[in-house]
């Protein structure tokens, strides 16, 4: 009898295991930080990874960054996650966006506002490692990898999702964050609307003689920004964007002529230049889902919208769709409601689909208006950055624009709990 008992305890223990109240299927940044957060907040969280944490983790620098705007790590804090990388973030003092050599400029000053930074910019290795060391520490979370999704099944009451090693798990909701190329997103068939930019992302970090002073520049050049952001020490990340046809040849250049290029784009105001670690390229587009949720199902991150570098949004736009989810799930949960009905998921959409649609608008304007060399345009672009640069009223919504703290804000984003 007591083996018999001891097989049933050991079976609904498993059984348990195996239910949670949601699932998300991704555990990059954004699909990570959401499990963190609705763990924080009680809810007990799947989150599915195909990559090896083993692997990811312990990976050689690849030179990869993000910028963390500040309302972005106002939620990174209250969801316990930036104690864990806050010593390797670069504080974001000053921005300032020029056109091409012009000697009119548009600058930001943080001290103009209340001497909080605009952001910080982060290692994604530093920012992934963060993340594993939450997720470790919170109790109703389990990352589970590698493995992936291999069946997914969403009915009115729940969704059950087969992992490779044949594990079934089952939940109120799954969550696709699993990046543009979503699987979650397309077993709903939520189509995407978007287009090619004929442009490609450069990206690599360089050692630099003299200290940036926590300085970011968005150099807008004929082909597209060139984005040069500070790092802890004497480096930068660079965000170069260069046109399609161009991109592969400069990709395709040894260290020593790849540098020279940079050079040419970044000056020398820093002093002497050296590559460090890797270089990477991607091709850049714009691209939104039709709806961020179907029956049992809600995106978040790149699943749910893509968009052009030239802010430096991506991975805040994804942070916001984390914070919005959180309050909508954690206010569903507490009122005793299901989490995945239709009406709460709506409510996630309402929030989050216009404000991004709006931002995606906005860094496709600038990108067209500021990629080409026409020369009204170039006129009108240098005395508007320069009339900017002398009204204080707008160019301070303009720096509050940047540090993410305009509009109707999640708690989290606030800095409040959810």
């Amino acid at each position: 009898m007591a083996g018999m008992e001891d097989k049933h305890d050991s079976r609904q223990h498993r059984d348990q295991a195996n239910v949670v109240d949601v699932i998300i299927n991704g555990g990059g940044l954004v699909g990570l930080a959401l499990g963190c957060a609705l763990g924080d907040a009680g809810l007990r969280v799947a989150v599915i990874d195909r990559d090896d944490p083993a692997t990811m983790l312990d990976a050689p620098y690849e030179g990869r960054s993000s910028a963390i705007a500040w309302a972005s790590q106002q939620a990174l804090a209250m969801i316990g996650v930036w104690d864990h990388v806050a010593t390797q973030a670069q504080a974001l003092l000053d921005i300032r966006v020029s056109d091409g050599a012009s000697p009119l400029f548009l600058h930001y000053d943080h001290r103009e506002l209340d001497g909080q930074p605009f952001g910080y910019m982060v290692e994604n290795r530093h920012m992934r490692q963060a993340l594993h060391a939450r997720a470790a520490e919170t109790s109703t979370l389990e990352l589970i990898a590698p493995q992936s999704a291999t069946q997914i099944s969403r009915l009115d009451n729940g969704v059950s999702v087969q992992l490779s090693n044949k594990r079934e798990l089952q939940a109120r909701l799954l969550v696709g964050a699993e990046g543009r190329l979503s699987p979650s997103r397309e077993e709903a068939g939520i189509q995407v609307s978007g287009w090619s930019y004929h442009q490609v992302g450069i990206v690599c970090t360089v050692r630099h003689e003299l200290p940036h002073q926590g300085i970011a520049q968005e150099r807008f050049l004929p082909s597209g920004p060139f984005a040069i952001l500070p790092l802890m020490g004497n480096r930068c990340s660079l965000v170069w964007t260069e046109t399609d046809a161009l991109a592969p040849v400069m990709m395709a250049l040894d260290d020593d002529a790849f540098l020279a290029e940079i050079g040419k784009r970044f000056g020398d105001y820093l002093g002497e230049l050296a590559l460090e670690g890797p270089r990477w390229s991607y091709p850049l587009s714009l691209q939104i889902a039709d709806r961020y949720i179907d029956q049992r199902l809600a995106l978040a991150g790149d699943a749910a919208h893509g968009m052009h570098p030239i802010a430096g949004q991506g991975l805040n736009v994804g942070l916001r769709d984390v914070a919005a989810l959180t309050e909508v799930l954690v206010d569903a949960a507490r009122l005793g409601l299901d989490i995945g009905a239709p009406d709460v998921l709506e409510r996630y959409q309402r929030w989050r689909r216009f404000d991004n649609a709006t931002l995606l608008a906005v860094t496709d304007v600038l990108n067209r208006l500021f990629s080409n060399d026409v020369e009204p345009l170039h006129l009108a672009r240098d005395i508007g950055l320069a009339a900017v640069n002398k009204m204080p009223d707008l160019k301070k919504l303009f720096m509050r624009h940047a540090r993410g703290t305009v509009g109707k804000l999640p708690k989290l984003l606030n800095g409040e709990p959810v």
